[in-house]
């Protein structure tokens, strides 16, 4: 029996009846809303939403109890549940207990290898060359679009290497349908995360709109894995559709089934594009505020590619840019693109003197776990690539 005399009070904003914390989140960036009530309320506190009760956790020492899969497991949150109506069974919005959700982890996994990785350069230094050929060309007087330019490169990167399809992103100053109809989705997605169960129900247009946004991708997605699958020369690919088309899981002995394989797709065309053209976008931004970083990274990039710029680099060279790692790391430190996810608890937990119920939903701050004190020290908020230096 637990002494339940000998447990921590979990702290509570003030909330409203019925409705709880739900105001607490309003507005644009509700992540930003959480950490500043963990600055206000500690490193584990508790919201009310609606019905639901919540625990939001951002220490390190609260967080690494969390993360022990023999006690907690994963679960959708209201993020992730509004994105499961676009990616369903897909890996990032399955539950654990699907079965798809190991077949996919046990077939792909391989792709994602260090040799499989070394594979895809030749596909990225392609894209890449694009959105440097595109920037060259433009009057030093002219505004760069960063941020969408870097969502051209990520998903005409993530197209190439792992589905052989060119997106084609930067010969047109109009985004391609595909990438119209997957913001517009995930901005319908993203804005019912604060509503009611209730208000969503009576959201018919937006609804609609979410439906056709939906088989727009869904549209592209079948026609790339129609081609595939008619393409006489298919066995010679060794990219990412060519797994989930032709990998069989060793535990199970089935593969995946081609509904699956479409929301596979959307998965990784989703998350891998939205959150490493984050990560580029606020690195640039990180840079051009500290001039004596980004004079450092001109510097190592100079030394490990010389002088020639029209010389393609090789992996052995990017294995050597050891600064331009630990600016990355930074980065993911400070705004991660993947900024909260949340497990919930098998059984009755006790954690660092808190009581945690069966099943209550737990929450992971991650931007304020990489910011916590007891760890990074008083300049947490500071960007600083020495704290990643070997």
């Amino acid at each position: 029996m637990i002494d339940q005399s000998k447990l921590e009070p979990i702290p509570q904003p003030p909330g409203h009846p019925i409705i709880g914390n739900i105001f607490d989140l309003r507005g644009e960036v509700p992540i930003l809303n959480l950490m500043k009530l963990a600055e206000l309320y500690g490193p584990i506190y508790r919201l009310r939403l609606g019905p639901r009760s919540v625990l939001v956790l951002s220490s390190f020492e609260l967080v690494d109890e969390v993360c022990d899969d023999t006690r907690f497991d994963k679960f959708l949150g209201p993020g992730l549940a509004q994105a499961r109506m676009i990616a369903q069974d897909g890996l990032f919005t399955a539950w654990t207990q699907e079965p798809n959700w190991k077949k996919a982890h046990n077939i792909l996994t391989p792709s994602f290898g260090s040799m499989a990785v070394r594979s895809y350069l030749p596909e990225m230094v392609d894209i890449a060359t694009q959105l440097v050929e595109k920037w060259s060309r433009l009057n030093p007087s002219e505004d760069i679009d960063v941020t969408g330019d870097m969502t051209r490169l990520t998903l005409d990167t993530i197209g190439l290497c792992a589905f052989s399809h060119r997106f084609n992103s930067f010969y047109s100053e109009k985004p391609h349908p595909f990438i119209a109809a997957m913001q517009d989705s995930l901005s319908t997605a993203t804005s019912n995360i604060g509503k009611l169960p209730i208000q969503r129900r009576f959201m018919f247009r937006q609804t609609r709109r979410l439906q056709e946004d939906i088989a727009t991708m869904n549209g592209l997605v079948d026609r790339l894995i129609a081609e595939r699958q008619t393409d006489p020369d298919k066995d010679k690919y060794t990219d990412l559709l060519h797994a989930m088309l032709a990998g069989v899981d060793r535990e199970t002995g089935k593969s995946l089934d081609m509904v699956n394989i479409r929301y596979q797709i959307n998965t990784f065309l989703i998350a891998g594009h939205e959150t490493t053209s984050g990560l580029l976008s606020y690195t640039l931004y990180a840079l051009l505020k500290n001039p004596d970083v980004l004079q450092k990274a001109y510097d190592e990039v100079d030394r490990v590619f010389g002088p020639d710029p029209t010389v393609r680099p090789t992996y052995q060279q990017v294995t050597q840019l050891s600064y331009i790692n630990q600016i990355m790391k930074e980065s993911l430190r400070l705004w991660p693109p993947a900024p909260a996810f949340s497990v919930y608890p098998y059984n009755e937990e006790t954690i660092c003197g808190y009581r945690l119920r069966k099943g209550i939903t737990v929450n992971i701050l991650v931007g304020a776990l990489h910011r916590d004190p007891e760890v990074w020290g008083p300049r947490a908020d500071i960007f600083d690539p020495e704290n990643f230096s070997p």
